[in-house]
């Protein structure tokens, strides 16, 4: 471990995921039971908070999506090449143990996410989550996110936005 208070690590067989309960019923079946084989399957990664104790605090997951031009703003299709679609990071899950929660987890995640899909060498046009419903939906907006055209459950950040605050943090 390091002197932090949590590292975000990759999820390997170490970690105990049997006693994480981040009170969603959906989110916490998946991650005890399903993460794995959709890691081996290369159809996800999924990532860990980890306590200094190695307690999982909370959990993201990230997979490869694309998204369809017509679902992005008209100002935002104007910039982008006439493809159908453009590539995209989709976040398929992102939850925080209730033993953690109010202590800006589900922030501080989301910030590893976008900085982790930002330091990647693969392109991508955004980030896009589908929440779960409205509360989700309102989390993800207030950190920047815009509806698609089509789902207001489904949001996206485009990752020159991302790209511009993390260039702006570096230079204080």
């Amino acid at each position: 471990m390091s002197d932090k208070p949590f590292q975000v690590v990759p999820l390997d067989q170490t970690h105990d995921r049997s006693t994480f309960d981040s009170g969603s019923e959906s989110l916490d079946r998946y991650f005890r039971e399903r993460v794995v084989q959709d890691i081996r399957r290369r159809v996800t990664a999924c990532f860990v908070a980890l306590s200094s104790d190695g307690r999982i605090a909370g959990y993201y997951t990230l997979a490869s999506a694309s998204v369809f031009l017509g679902d992005l703003p008209p100002k935002l299709i104007k910039r982008l090449p006439r493809y159908p679609s453009v590539p995209a990071v989709r976040m398929g899950r992102l939850a925080v143990d209730q033993a953690f929660k109010g202590q800006g987890f589900g922030g501080a995640l989301l910030a590893d996410a976008l900085t982790r899909v930002v330091r990647s060498e693969i392109a991508a046009y955004a980030l896009v989550v589908d929440a779960k419903d409205n509360i989700a939906a309102d989390f993800y907006r207030h950190h920047g996110f815009l509806e698609t055209a089509t789902e207001p459950l489904t949001l996206f950040l485009p990752l020159a936005t991302v790209r511009i605050a993390i260039s702006n943090m570096g230079q204080r």
